[in-house]
């Protein structure tokens, strides 16, 4: 029995259809993503979505889908399916599925008649090219294959619409066509492994609707283009394989590049292998040698925040690193990003321009976040390859803060960091209404103060391994005071602890940022101090999805992401549940109770594993509503939810073997 498979019951249900998505990426920023009866129902959707760095920083939905249409005696079968106004979906080619498969490659089975017809989508490697295998498994008779691609070359954020201006002219390449719809784009080049007969015949298809953008209030129509449509004859047993790429093909080259593809990949057979698969697919290699074949030293190596639009943000970075690759044994792909991400932190901090597309860099707390992945990395390579590495980055963030360099990162006498945070979003919860904080944390902050004793206590351990004990001495001191301050600034007498406190103002609401001061390796808690943390945030923050950012039980608690942008952005940090925090919750949980949680945690992870195949298959989405039945919503593909998720089994696989 598959582990993502999905029966016909399923895949003919729109309601149950519609709401799980797929998620294929190149490593390299393209990725190919729709419904798994490929019906697009949002605007990012598209089966080849890539960058185009010449006109702009944003992807682009060249082909947006391909119907295929199975033709037997004369009578036509569309497999395709679009939604169209007025809630009408055509031509209804979702009936015709028997099963999805998703275990090796998104694999879906059809039966018109007689005839059986499988389609497997793969996106090759470091290649703006998605690849579709169709092999006819049986058929009585003589049967045609025909495919129609409609084309947008259209920003994400965008729709496209009948126009004069886009261009209906084409070319004959290698058993296909190539074709570009403005100036700017890259030709797309639409190739099968088999001779076929393109037949010219250009038409705008008219009021395609998105009801992901409806949902979210934006607008959700748009006309698409289809020049015409490709036809060949398929016999039983047969493959044909197709190519859309940015880039031409030897068509003889495609069948066993596809089989290369497969190979290359790892079977998503249990929870573990599918988060596996998620990792890699936030991989996003920048090419400087300009080849894709070869990848270059000189390359750089980022984490993206998120699938579809998320790009690389340099606080997700640091904190999803360790999970994404540590958590996989893939401690060399650590190294390759940090070695991006340490050179945009020296630029900043040394106030020079950014030669690296990290976004964000400039927020408070990312040099905090570093160190904390610089420790993970720690324990995994071992103190003397560790430190060795990155021993002088640690070093240098430390002084850096000490001596006031940051911008919006001030040590006052008392040990604590203060950041101002009330007219610009400074922390993780970053959500703006009217141009406002939606919560406006700023002062002294729990999570970086949390962050910055534990930075100094590292850094401590650090030097005095390195034989710097006057060094380690000074800052142990410092850690020693900011540890007083901290209790005395932001423990209450309820026994959890203050989100912010800013002069006068304190906030006392039930947040879930007090956690890391208990799941962080130093702690300035006391032992009861922190299982006090953990028991408030274990009735009033606990869902199955992670913990809530704001407790049922506190003020303007909104636990519903739906409805328009200003809607949900008063929900987003207030009452919804993370995945993430809940990684950081499980590994405090360990640490303040060891193997007698194991069994918890197991029924924890649970309330993941029954994601993999819900919404965006085999992966975690963003966040999820804070109340009962905890819908999955935002970005269908979310770094840090499954960096900490698989971090929480690795920290598991120790905990089990200790005695």
């Amino acid at each position: 029995m598959s582990y993502l498979r999905l029966e016909k019951a399923v895949m003919t249900n729109l309601q149950e259809s519609l709401r799980r998505e797929f998620l294929r990426t190149n490593r390299s920023g393209a990725y190919s993503s729709s419904t798994l009866v490929d019906c697009n129902t949002r605007k990012y959707h598209g089966l080849l979505v890539v960058p185009v760095p010449e006109l702009d920083d944003e992807n682009h939905v060249l082909l947006s889908s391909l119907d295929c249409t199975v033709i037997q005696h004369g009578a036509e079968f569309n497999l395709g399916l679009h939604k169209y106004q007025g809630n009408n979906f055509s031509p209804n080619g979702h009936k015709y599925i028997r099963e999805f498969d998703a275990t090796k490659v998104p694999t879906t089975t059809y039966r018109v008649g007689g005839v059986v017809l499988k389609k497997e989508v793969i996106f090759q490697h470091y290649e703006d090219r998605i690849l579709i295998r169709y092999t006819l498994e049986d058929a009585h008779s003589a049967t045609t294959l025909r495919f129609r691609p409609f084309l947008a070359f259209r920003s994400v954020r965008q729709f496209t619409h009948e126009n004069a201006t886009a261009s209906r002219e084409y070319s004959a390449v290698d058993n296909g066509i190539k074709t570009c719809m403005y100036a700017g784009y890259p030709d797309l080049y639409m190739q099968f492994s088999k001779k076929n007969e393109f037949v010219f015949q250009p038409d705008w298809y008219r009021g395609v609707e998105y009801p992901k953008e409806q949902e979210r209030g934006y607008a959700s129509n748009e006309d698409l283009y289809v020049p015409g449509y490709f036809e060949m004859p398929i016999k039983k047993g047969e493959s044909i394989i197709f190519s859309g790429s940015t880039s031409q093909i030897k068509t003889s080259s495609l069948k066993k590049l596809f089989d290369e593809e497969v190979d290359d990949r790892v079977p998503r057979d249990n929870f573990y292998h599918c988060l596996v698969t998620a990792a890699h697919q936030f991989h996003f290699r920048d090419r400087r040698s300009g080849t894709m074949e070869k990848i270059d030293k000189k390359d750089e190596r980022y984490l993206l925040a998120g699938y579809p639009w998320f790009k690389a943000r340099a606080r997700d970075t640091f904190i999803a690193l360790p999970g994404l690759t540590l958590a996989i044994g893939e401690q060399d792909y650590f190294e390759l990003v940090m070695r991006t991400a340490e050179r945009g932190l020296r630029e900043f901090m040394a106030e020079k321009p950014l030669s690296v597309k990290i976004y964000e860099i400039e927020q408070p707390d990312v040099p905090l976040w570093a160190i904390w992945a610089i420790q993970q990395y720690v324990k995994d390579a071992g103190q003397d390859e560790g430190y060795k590495k990155y021993g002088k980055l640690v070093s240098d963030i430390v002084d850096y803060i000490i001596k006031g360099g940051h911008p919006n990162l001030r040590l006052d006498e008392n040990g604590l960091l203060y950041s101002n945070g009330r007219d610009k979003a400074v922390t993780w919860m970053n959500s703006t209404a009217n141009g406002r904080p939606v919560v406006p944390r700023s002062g002294y902050i729990v999570e970086f103060n949390a962050l910055w004793y534990n930075a100094l206590k590292f850094c401590a351990a650090m030097k005095a391994n390195l034989g710097k004990a006057k060094d380690a001495e000074a800052l142990e001191k410092r850690a020693e005071l900011a540890k007083q301050s901290f209790v005395e600034t932001f423990v209450n007498e309820y026994g959890y602890l203050l989100d912010y406190v800013d002069g006068n103002m304190m906030d006392w609401s039930v947040r879930p940022n007090m956690i890391f001061a208990v799941a962080l390796d130093y702690s300035p808690l006391n032992q009861q101090q922190m299982k006090s943390v953990v028991d408030i945030c274990t009735r009033e923050l606990l869902t199955p999805k992670g913990l809530r950012s704001l407790s049922p039980k506190s003020g303007g608690y909104n636990p519903i992401y739906v409805g328009p942008q200003t809607q949900r952005d008063y929900a987003y940090h207030q009452g919804t549940a993370w995945p993430w925090l809940g990684g950081f919750y499980m590994e405090a949980c360990l640490k303040l109770y060891k193997r007698s949680r194991l069994s918890f945690i197991e029924r924890q992870l649970v309330g993941y594993e029954d994601e993999m195949d819900y919404h965006a298959i085999g992966t975690i989405s963003e966040l999820f509503d804070g109340n009962p039945p905890f819908h999955g919503r935002g970005a269908m593909s979310f770094a840090m939810n499954v960096a900490e998720i698989l971090r929480t089994l690795q920290l598991m696989d120790k905990y089990s073997y200790q005695k």
